[in-house]
C-alpha cells in the first residue's frame, strides 16, 4: 500500500530523507501516524524511527527547517528526540530490539533493524512503518498483517500475546483502550491473553492505568472498554467499586436495575453531548454507593437512600487511590454527584422556592453540567417513561430560570461577610460569626430576607442581639 501525504507532509518528509541520506542512515515514519492516515484520521504527532542515531538526526534536521522548528529535547540515556515543526510534535529514535525480566517494565535495550523495532510494538495496527526512502517512497512495510487487521478492525499483537503482555502489561489496558478508541474486536486469542495475564497489572504504577482508563473514558462510546474490562477480569482489580455495581437481587417477585449496565448507558449518553473529562468521571460515580445502600423493604422494593451522599463522600477515596486529581476538578466531580437527584425532585408541587434557590446556590456555575447529568441519567427503556421524564427535565429547567431571574442566586454571596459582622461587634473569628452567616443565608434562602445590604444589617444586628453582641460604637 501506498500513503497518500499532504504538501505540508510531502516537505518535512522530504527535509527529513535528504539529512537521512547525508548521513548515510535509513529512516521510517513509524507507528500511529500510518495507522492514522490508513484510517483516515488526521494526526499531530509523527514517530520517526532510523537505524543509526536517532538523537543527532533530530538535531540535524531540526536545523534543517529553521526557524518553524522549535523545542527541541534531546535524551540522552534513552535515546530519543523530540521537537515541533510548526504544530506538529515530531519524535526521534533509533531502531532497537528489547528484553525483559520479569518484574520490571522497563527492558534492556540495544541497536536493531526495522523488523525488530517493528517486533517490540504492541499491536499489527501499531507496527506499520512507512518508507521515506529510495526510488518508490510511501510505500507501507506491514511485515504483521496490520493493514489486513485495520479493514478487519482486530487488535492483534505480533507476537505470541501472553509474551507480549508478560513483558509490558501495560499493553493489556492498550489493548482495551485501542478497541474503544476505534470500536475495535479483540483477537480471541489476545483477549484470552489478556484475561490470562492481568494479574502482570500489579507491576504498573496506577498513575499509568489511569492516563489509559481516562482515554478509555474519553473515547467515542466509552462503555465498550468497561465492559471489556469487566469480561476479561480486569475491573475488579482496578475499579472495584464500579464492579459492585453488576447484578441484580430479587426478593418476593421484587427486582431493581442493574446498576452497572445503568451507568454504563448514563456515561454513553452524556458522552454523546461532552466531551468533558470530568463531567464523564461523574456520570460513571453517580451511582457508586448505591451497592452501600442497597436495601429491601417489605411491599415497596428495593431502596438506594443516602446514595447521592454516601457517593459523594467515596469520590475523594477513589480520586486518590486512582492517582486522579485531588483539587477542583475532584470537588467538581464531588459536587454533581451529591446533587445529581435533586433537580428531578423539584417537579414536586409542594416544593418551594426556597429549595429551588438552594440547589442555584450550591450548584451555581456547575447547574448546566448538573442538568446534562440528569438528562444523560434517563435510561428506561419505555418510550412512556421517557417521555414523561424528559417533560419533568423541562419544567425543572424552567423553575430554575424563573427563579434564578427573580433572585439572582447563581454564584451569590450574602451581602454581609463574616469581616462586616466582627467589625460591627468588635469580636475576633469565632462561633458566633458563623452563626450569625448561616442565618442571613438561611434566611435569604427561605425567602424569609430579600438579598439586600441594609435588610442583612438590620438582620444582623438582631441575630448578634440574640446572642448577646453589643455593637461597638463608631
Amino acid at each position: 500500500m501506498k500513503l497518500t501525504i499532504t504538501s505540508e507532509e510531502k516537505y518535512l518528509f522530504d527535509i527529513v530523507r535528504d539529512v537521512a541520506d547525508q548521513l548515510h542512515q535509513e529512516v521510517y515514519v513509524v507507528g500511529g501516524f500510518v495507522r492514522d492516515r490508513i484510517m483516515g484520521h488526521v494526526s499531530k504527532d509523527i514517530d520517526f524511527v532510523t537505524v543509526g542515531d536517532g538523537t543527532l538526526l533530530a538535531e540535524k534536521i531540526c536545523s534543517a527547517l529553521g526557524p518553524e522548528a522549535h523545542g527541541l529535547s534531546i535524551f540522552k540515556n534513552f535515546g530519543t528526540a523530540m521537537f515541533h515543526f510548526r504544530d506538529i510534535e515530531l519524535e526521534f529514535v533509533g531502531a532497537r530490539k528489547e528484553s525483559y525480566t520479569q518484574n520490571s517494565r522497563k527492558p534492556e535495550v540495544d541497536p536493531g533493524t526495522l523488523h525488530e523495532d517493528q517486533l517490540r510494538r504492541d499491536f499489527t495496527i501499531n507496527a506499520l512503518a512507512l518508507s521515506l526512502q529510495g526510488e518508490d517512497p510511501y510505500n507501507v512495510i506491514d511485515p504483521f498483517g496490520g493493514i489486513a487487521d485495520i479493514e478487519n478492525k482486530r487488535i492483534v499483537t505480533p507476537l505470541d500475546p501472553l509474551q507480549t503482555f508478560s513483558d509490558d502489561p501495560l499493553r493489556i489496558m492498550r489493548a482495551i483502550r485501542f478497541a474503544t478508541q476505534f470500536s475495535f474486536t479483540i483477537d480471541p486469542v489476545t483477549f484470552e491473553a489478556i484475561s490470562s495475564m492481568r494479574d502482570r497489572l500489579e507491576i504498573v504504577s496506577m498513575e499509568r492505568i489511569t492516563t489509559e482508563l481516562n482515554r478509555i473514558i474519553l473515547s467515542p462510546v466509552p462503555s465498550i472498554g468497561f465492559r471489556l474490562m469487566e469480561r476479561t477480569g480486569l475491573l475488579v482489580r482496578i475499579f472495584p467499586e464500579m464492579q459492585a455495581l453488576k447484578g441484580v437481587d430479587q426478593i418476593e417477585g421484587y427486582g431493581h436495575k442493574d446498576n452497572f449496565y445503568h451507568t454504563l448507558q448514563v456515561l454513553d449518553n452524556i458522552s454523546k453531548v461532552t466531551g468533558d473529562l470530568w463531567l464523564r468521571w461523574a456520570a460513571i460515580l453517580h451511582d457508586i454507593a448505591k451497592p452501600l445502600t442497597k436495601k429491601f423493604e417489605e411491599g415497596h422494593g428495593w431502596t438506594f437512600h443516602g446514595h447521592e451522599g454516601m457517593g459523594a463522600g467515596m469520590v475523594p477515596r477513589i480520586f486518590r487511590r486512582m492517582k486522579l486529581p485531588m483539587d477542583e476538578k475532584m470537588k467538581y466531580v464531588q459536587r454533581l454527584v451529591r446533587l445529581h437527584l435533586r433537580p428531578i425532585a423539584l417537579v414536586q408541587e409542594e416544593i418551594t422556592d426556597a429549595a429551588v434557590r438552594r440547589l442555584l446556590f450550591e450548584a451555581g456555575d456547575d447547574l448546566e453540567d448538573l442538568m446534562i447529568l440528569c438528562k444523560a441519567d434517563i435510561t428506561s427503556k419505555n418510550p412512556d417513561r421517557v417521555a414523561r421524564y424528559l417533560g419533568n427535565y423541562e419544567v425543572v429547567m424552567d423553575r430554575l430560570r424563573d427563579v434564578e431571574e427573580r433572585d439572582h442566586l447563581r454564584n451569590w454571596q450574602p451581602p454581609i461577610d463574616g469581616q462586616v459582622i466582627m467589625d460591627t461587634f468588635g469580636i475576633r473569628p469565632g462561633r458566633e460569626v458563623g452563626v450569625i452567616k448561616e442565618a442571613i443565608r438561611e434566611a435569604i434562602l427561605e425567602g424569609e430576607l430579600s438579598n439586600d445590604y441594609e435588610e442583612a444589617y438590620s438582620f444582623m444586628l438582631a441575630e448578634g442581639k440574640r446572642l448577646g453582641l453589643i455593637p461597638v460604637q463608631s
